[in-house]
């Protein structure tokens, strides 16, 4: 071929948002105002949880695995993305590049488990509220989430492996804002037919495996609920799953937005425009969502801001 006597590439350019360059300040802004949003937001529902003991509850120990987790996620792309931006460092080497889609890969996986396994638990404390003490004990809620992130980092090692193993001589630029698996393959110049299926295998796994235990688990919850006879009842059945419902909807609804409506769409502008949906938005509507529809986590945030309040008095 005629790619076997060029030189192995050693770093990438993050082409980033180079078509409106001259909406450069304005995106920065734009994304640092999100990006701090997003990790103060997370924090604070980490802090929330810690010093409040009537929120030890497996729901919000769940809670707070996610809000860690968003942090990270953002935090692996955000940064570089506004570097990009503003100073016009736009290369990344390969093993940078490599370490980002990992990373960024893991931790997408990590948040369908643990979404996942929070509808468990909401099925759990609503389809047989009686035995939800015993069966939802402390160790039992350690397992799982710490099988939800073991689980993912090793399985999106294996695709990180092979794309490891595959050849890069150029060109060098990647059309996106940061290194995601297809641009990534799209890349290389030699056969990605076996990292290819691998992945799409690993990650239909982490994804639609998920899905359907939270569709599943929904479906047992509806059926619940709507056996209660008080109105009443049912609406605060129904509270209590409405936060993290509201988070599935929105974050399976970026995914499905990002891998299939683009695929229809020739515009890489609107492909890196959905990829702003799960890289930024979903991960700051997340404490936004729990702090305004968790009810717990609603009474929290008002009873510390009185204290504090009560205290500058």
């Amino acid at each position: 071929p005629s790619w076997e006597n060029q030189t192995t590439i050693a770093e990438f350019v993050l082409r980033g948002f180079t078509s409106i360059r001259q909406l450069n300040i304005s995106l920065f802004m734009m994304f640092l105002v999100f990006y701090t949003i997003t990790v103060s937001g997370n924090i604070l529902i980490g802090l929330l949880v810690l010093f409040s003991h009537h929120l030890h509850t497996p729901m919000h120990f769940f809670l707070v695995n996610l809000s860690f987790l968003e942090i990270w996620y953002t935090s692996n792309i955000v940064p570089k993305m506004l570097l990009i931006i503003i100073a016009e460092q736009k290369t990344i080497s390969v093993p940078g590049c490599l370490a980002q889609f990992y990373f960024f890969g893991s931790l997408a996986a990590t948040e369908c488990l643990l979404l996942a396994v929070m509808s468990y638990d909401r099925y759990l404390a609503i389809c047989q509220p009686l035995r939800y003490p015993i069966l939802m004990t402390g160790p039992l809620c350690i397992k799982l989430a710490a099988s939800s992130w073991l689980c993912c980092f090793l399985l999106t090692a294996i695709t990180m492996v092979l794309l490891s193993r595959l050849t890069f001589c150029g060109p060098n630029e990647i059309d996106h804002f940061f290194c995601d698996f297809t641009p990534l393959v799209r890349l290389s110049c030699g056969d990605t037919s076996r990292t290819e299926t691998i992945a799409f295998a690993t990650s239909s796994a982490v994804t639609l495996v998920p899905f359907l235990l939270i569709t599943a688990s929904y479906s047992c919850i509806l059926a619940a609920i709507l056996r209660i006879p008080s109105g009443t009842g049912q609406r605060k059945a129904f509270s209590a799953c409405s936060s993290h419902l509201t988070v599935v909807t929105v974050f399976y609804g970026t995914l499905i937005a990002v891998y299939l409506v683009p695929s229809a769409n020739s515009s890489q502008l609107l492909g890196k425009g959905f990829s702003l949906l799960y890289t930024i938005l979903t991960p700051m509507f997340n404490p936004i969502i729990y702090s305004l529809r968790n009810r717990d986590i609603h009474e929290a945030l008002k009873r510390n801001l009185s204290k504090k309040s009560g205290f500058l008095k």
